[in-house]
This record gives structure tokens, sequence and C-alpha cells, in this order.
């Protein structure tokens, strides 16, 4: 961990070297997203609801994956960007050090510009939370935590997979983008507004309704069974990370050596 907030530190430093450029792109990604969010409440002002859903429980959904997606893009910008890495023969320099590829390569690219993003979502939260006739609870607060904490492990997890991808084609990495944006818009919507095969293997695949939709009926109260089934269910989103891992560790070892 001490190497890697010295990467933090380092490309914080880099970062703000260009100050005025910094905080416009800063700015930028707290004001892009307002478009969807915009978009969002004319599709509710014009339909009321969606399934059963309300414009303030969506946008506590929207709230949770969006927050999500911005840490993830922060502080996994590595392996997001990590195909230049391998067209460049960088990856052949991380391979002879001492360190494990993982953390050298998470901490290759950090992107704090996403934070106007986080705050943007943050903002989306505390009104959502304010407008929902919610009893929290710690334990309620803590399924919070969990499916804000979810989400950034299988955003991270996908990244993985992207990045491991590259040690075959770099060309074809933009196939992620269906899972990662893509991923984040279906997302920031309950899944069971969705096709039921599509929910299925956004829930039992790639996990998202660990995040977006069991635990978020046991914040609503509106839950059926036992309450600690939807409370703990984010927990898997957080397990997904560990069988991407495992697929990076075999991209590894099959990858071949630019030569440079």
């Amino acid at each position: 961990m001490t190497l890697y907030f010295k990467y933090l530190k380092v490309l914080w430093k880099a970062q703000l070297q260009y100050r005025t450029s910094f905080w416009l792109l800063s700015l930028g990604q707290f004001f892009t997203p307002f478009t969807v969010f915009a978009g969002l409440y004319f599709l509710f002002e014009r339909f009321g609801q969606i399934k059963g859903w309300n414009f303030a429980e969506v946008a506590l959904c929207f709230a949770v994956i969006h927050m999500a997606f911005a840490i993830s893009e922060c502080f996994a910008r590595g392996f997001d960007s990590f195909s230049s890495l391998v067209r460049e023969g960088n990856f052949d320099r991380l391979l002879v050090r001492p360190r494990g590829t993982v953390i050298q390569v998470i901490g290759s690219q950090f992107e704090f510009t996403r934070m106007g993003r986080l705050v943007q979502s943050l903002i989306v939260l505390i009104w959502a939370i304010q407008a929902l006739p919610i009893d929290w609870t710690l334990a309620k607060v803590f399924t919070l935590m969990l499916m804000i904490g979810s989400g950034i492990c299988i955003f991270t997890g996908i990244f993985i997979l992207a990045a491991t991808f590259c040690f075959w084609t770099v060309q074809g990495i933009e196939v992620t983008n269906i899972f990662t944006d893509g991923g984040r818009e279906m997302a920031q919507y309950p899944l069971n507004i969705y096709q039921k095969w599509l929910s299925k293997f956004f829930t039992f695949v790639i996990p998202f309704g660990c995040v977006n939709y069991i635990p978020l009926l046991f914040l609503l109260d509106k839950h059926e069974g036992h309450a600690y089934l939807h409370m703990f269910a984010p927990v898997l989103g957080i397990i997904f990370i560990l069988p991407c891992l495992f697929v990076w560790n075999i991209g590894v070892r099959h990858y071949r050596s630019t030569g440079s």
C-alpha cells in the first residue's frame, strides 16, 4: 500500500502542474452527467413512473452507480488505458520490477478529474436520500456503503478483464465498453424494467443486480423474504473482482513480449 500511495502522490502532483486544465476538466466531468440526469428527470416528468419506480427511487440508483463508476474510473484508470502499455512495450518493464503487476498497472494512471463526476453523483445521492421516506438504520447505511463498494469492484473487475483482453489484441478493446459505459447506463435503472434474460445476465454473470436492484429493495422496504439476503447481496459484487484477477494472472502468463 505504501507504493500505491506513492503512485497517488506523484500523479496528483503531475496533474496539478496544469491547474487550469485540471479544474476545467473536472468542471466538465461535473456537468456532463447532468445531461443524463436531466434526461432521467424529463422521462419521469412525462410518464410519472416506470414499472412502479418513481423518480427519487431511480435517482438513488443513478447516484450509486455513477458514484461507483467515477471512483473506479479514477483509481483503476491504469487498467482502462492498459492497451497503451502493451502497444508501446512498457509492460515489459513492469514485468522485470520486483512488484506485482496489478499494483504497478493500477498505479500507472489515475484520473483525478473524475472527481467532478463523483461530486455530481454525491449531490444527487443527498437529494434522493432527502426526497425518499426511508427510515434509516445502521443496517441500511451499511447496505448503501456496500452497494457503492460493490459497484466499484464490479467496474474495476470489468476494467481488469478488458486489460487482460489486450494480451491477445489491443484493437478489440472497445468491445468491452459494452459492459463499462453500457453497463453504467443500463444499471442506472433498476434491473427489473428490462427483459428477464438481460436482468438475469447482469445479475448472475456481471452482478450489477446485486448493486442497484436487490439491495435497493431492502433500502426501500420493498423486499420479500429474508432481509439479510438483500442486505448482503452486494458482497457478491465485491467477490466478482476475484475471478477477474484470476483471469488477469492467466493473461500475464500468456503474454508475449514486444521485444522492446
